[in-house]
């Protein structure tokens, strides 16, 4: 069924209004759908909830303000999700550690405050706060330094294994060495590794790790590429390769300004052309599509941004 979002929200918004907690709750799981739906309607969402929270003290309605908030990817929400986060039901923490998804806090530095918030988080006295916390922090936050990673390390002996496996896969976002035994544990599970783990293990790209994963069905999601991030000739040879396609696009088309990077948060390695607005290329499935061959790459490049010739 298709949701009319602005009736939602239109809807939800009336809600807010009632004098019934149960309501209110709802209004809120409103308004947050029809932002997650149509991000035309995230802003004003956003305004909606954060002149709610200003007055709002039942638990179970923050609850849901917490969670709705996280779902309007509104940078304004971060000083109440950050305020919430010590609020003393553990249901309300539970949704600001998700809702801290925000962009504003994922891709911001460190010591932001919603970064901070979740540090906190991740030592709650609740474990599915501290799990939702540490996947947070561990694999979509881009924040990295000795407090992040001290918080991850410490999940790794959670007795929550759910909080436990955040943790390490955290650190293997991260490339930290010490996650390379924890990692092997996982992937050594009688029961399989989740998706996520080999996420984590094409990123930290240690061949410690390639006699586990060659265990697994390489048709598994994931699978393939931490396998071949993790096997060293694989990894050299596109690495080689990348720098070929980068010369051959300073002989072919030296305007364009070509660049390769990698980060340390994600897989592989990055083509950039030009300034930051311009698009990017994933250097693998480049050359994949140039059957290995860089220069016939560049070619491809180049003809997705032709050149203007000035009358």
């Amino acid at each position: 069924m298709v949701m009319n979002t602005p009736a939602a929200l239109a809807h939800g918004t009336e809600l807010l209004g009632s004098a019934e907690p149960a309501e209110r709750a709802a209004g809120c799981r409103l308004v947050g759908e029809a932002a997650d739906r149509d991000e035309d309607l995230r802003a004003e969402a956003a305004t909606v909830l954060l002149a709610h929270a200003e007055r709002e003290r039942d638990g179970q309605v923050l609850a849901c303000l917490a969670g709705a908030l996280g779902r309007t990817e509104d940078g304004r929400a971060v000083p109440v999700l950050v305020t919430l986060a010590g609020h003393p039901e553990a249901e309300v923490r539970r949704q600001v550690a998700s809702g801290l998804s925000l962009d504003a806090v994922v891709t911001g530095p460190p010591d932001a405050p919603g970064v901070r918030a979740l540090l906190a988080l991740t030592r709650d006295t609740d474990p599915e706060t501290r799990d939702w916390a540490t996947f947070t922090l561990g694999f979509q936050c881009a924040a990295d330094g000795p407090d992040v990673r001290q918080a991850l390390w410490e999940r790794t002996g959670d007795e929550y294994p759910d909080a436990r496996e955040e943790g390490i896969r955290g650190l293997a976002r991260r490339r930290d060495p010490r996650a390379v035994p924890l990692m092997r544990e996982l992937l050594a599970d009688p029961d399989g590794a989740a998706v996520l783990t080999f996420r984590a293990a094409e990123i930290l790209g240690a061949p410690e790790l390639l006699p586990l994963l060659e265990d697994y069905d390489p048709d598994d999601h994931g699978v393939a590429d931490a396998v071949a991030a993790c096997e060293p000739s694989r990894r050299a040879r596109l690495e080689e390769g990348a720098w070929a396609l980068v010369r051959a696009l300073e002989r072919q088309r030296p305007d364009l300004a070509a660049a390769v990077w990698s980060t340390r948060c994600e897989p592989g390695l990055t083509l950039g052309i030009g300034g930051p607005d311009e698009p990017v290329y994933d250097v693998a499935g480049l050359l994949g599509r140039a059957g290995g061959d860089p220069v016939r790459a560049a070619e491809l490049v180049g003809s997705d941004h032709p050149v203007i010739v000035h009358p």
